[in-house]
């Protein structure tokens, strides 16, 4: 595909300053900072990730748990930094696929872009599993969502809807996103509120009582007697932060694409931590992080933490904290397929895979094939993997903190390798585009690796293969899987030439 070249920021590149991308044909202008900070929130699926995670997390570290979140959102600021700078030098929705060809060639901007493909594909699946199960907890006796086919064929309805939204172009898909966070939001401060009123009223309506603020909560002293349990439980907080990057995949799409994205998914990443921190201070409160009752220790609610508080804290309204976490999910569905289609869309443009993935549909000025491809792609891991075992399912959807930290490493890696030349230009240089997208990208690197060895262990998981964790299989597989699609691009007709072309010199 032949397209013109543009200066995406609307001046001219040059050192440390925006460069040309190619005009791609998505709707440009069209998302404001507002849009783009809502963007950024809804794809991390906070009340999801929230309801998911924190019993994982108490499990592990009890009582530090409001600091474990702290610390495992200082690795993603790092890396949002970095986000920033490379897309203020290069605002193209290929993002970490252009930015690592820029800093160290086709292979790695090859992998770079099939790692944000993979793990969007990846999530779709359980996105949509947890959508089907939700949905079908508010019909009838809440029996049918324990019904396995039912629920994959509701999931596969959630994908197909919001993929049919995502190519009807960015302003639909705008609209929806931004009912679906009234929702998410309203009911997520409706049920704060409501711990807010029990906490002050006494003692909480479950089986056992509450506990008072105490500041040993954030005291790291306490928190690092189990550096073990330190890295466990950090682990598990980083990834609940993955997706406000999607932000900067709609740059093009976005007013002043070289700096409204970038302040939009530091922005979201601040307003992130203060949710996930602020409400999880309230649910430790009222619930405490005991193993009866309500109690956040409690095994039978780790799944689902707000599940098991609901009627205690909504009574009868209950069902609301069951809409939000379904809002959040569909929100999330909706907007991860953005990035993936819109990381393929450059990758067909710049001719690193077939040009087909490079086209944009002329009414929706949406990247209508890639988006097509991505939502069925989702669907066929999703139901593929629910034949062959649920609980592979599951493992493989764990092993995607794998791709995700590979991604993120690699964007910081490359944000110090491009700008390596104007590190000593101020000391605004070295802190933002040197010191802290390096910080983030070996603290994501030691993450991949602590992750792995985790994995490796044959009780990881539900499942085993050849006597190692199904995640660490699933998830090497999947990556090497990546390593061969690349290979073949290399030597097929229509992509050769992306691999043989030397990018432009680093700033």
């Amino acid at each position: 595909m032949s397209t013109p070249t543009t200066t995406a920021a609307g001046g001219p590149g040059g050192p440390g300053g925006p460069s040309a991308v190619p005009a791609k044909g998505l709707r440009a202008g069209i998302l404001d900072l507002g849009d783009s900070v809502m963007l950024g929130l809804a794809s991390t699926a906070p009340v999801y990730s929230l309801a998911a995670t924190l019993g994982l997390i108490v499990a592990v570290n009890g009582n530090y748990t409001p600091l474990i979140l702290l610390l495992g959102f200082v690795p993603v600021l790092f890396i949002a930094y970095a986000f920033r700078e490379l897309n203020s030098a290069m605002p193209d929705c290929g993002t970490t696929f252009i930015w690592a060809r820029r800093a160290f060639g086709p292979w790695a901007g090859w992998l770079g872009g099939w790692g944000v493909a993979l793990a969007g594909v990846v999530v779709l699946a359980n996105l949509a599993q947890v959508a089907g199960q939700y949905l079908w907890l508010l019909i009838g006796d809440g029996s049918l969502a324990a019904n396995s086919l039912v629920v994959t064929a509701t999931g596969v309805v959630f994908i197909a809807f919001m993929t049919l939204v995502n190519y009807r172009g960015i302003r639909l898909g705008e609209h929806v996103q931004r009912v679906l966070t009234y929702v998410q939001y309203g009911s997520l401060g409706i049920f704060a509120l409501a711990i807010v009123v029990r906490i002050a009223g006494g003692a909480p309506g479950g089986a056992i009582a509450g506990q008072a603020f105490d500041l040993e909560w954030f005291n790291a002293v306490g928190a690092f007697a189990d550096p073990g349990a330190v890295v466990h439980g950090a682990l598990l907080a980083l990834f609940i932060y993955w997706g406000w990057d999607t932000c900067l995949a709609l740059n093009e799409e976005t007013e002043n694409p070289a700096r409204t994205p970038g302040r939009g998914a530091v922005i979201s990443a601040f307003v992130l931590v203060a949710i996930y921190v602020s409400v999880a201070l309230l649910v430790m409160m009222y619930a405490s992080v005991g193993t009866e009752g309500i109690g956040l220790g409690n095994e039978a609610n780790r799944s689902d933490v707000f599940l098991a508080m609901k009627d205690a804290v909504l009574g009868p309204w209950g069902w609301l904290i069951v809409v939000a976490v379904l809002a959040s999910v569909l929100s999330s569905t909706q907007t991860t397929i953005l990035p993936t289609a819109r990381g393929t869309l450059s990758m067909g443009v710049h001719g690193a895979l077939p040009a087909k993935f490079g086209e944009v549909h002329p009414r929706y000025q949406s990247p209508g094939f890639s988006t097509q491809v991505m939502g069925a792609a989702a669907i066929g891991y999703y139901v593929l993997m629910s034949l062959v075992s649920e609980n592979l399912l599951s493992d493989s959807i764990s092993s995607i903190s794998l791709f995700i930290a590979f991604y993120y490493a690699l964007t910081g890696f490359a944000c110090v390798r491009y700008f390596r030349g104007t590190l000593r230009g101020s000391a605004r240089n070295l802190w933002f585009r040197g010191i802290l997208p390096m910080l983030g990208a070996l603290l994501l690197t030691a993450a991949f690796f602590i992750s792995a060895v985790q994995m490796w262990d044959p009780g990881y998981g539900d499942t085993r293969i050849l006597g190692v964790g199904g995640a660490f299989v699933s998830g090497v597989v999947l990556l090497a899987l990546g390593v061969v699609l690349a290979v073949a691009c290399r030597f097929a007709p229509s992509t050769r030439d992306y691999f043989r072309k030397q990018p432009a010199p680093a700033v």
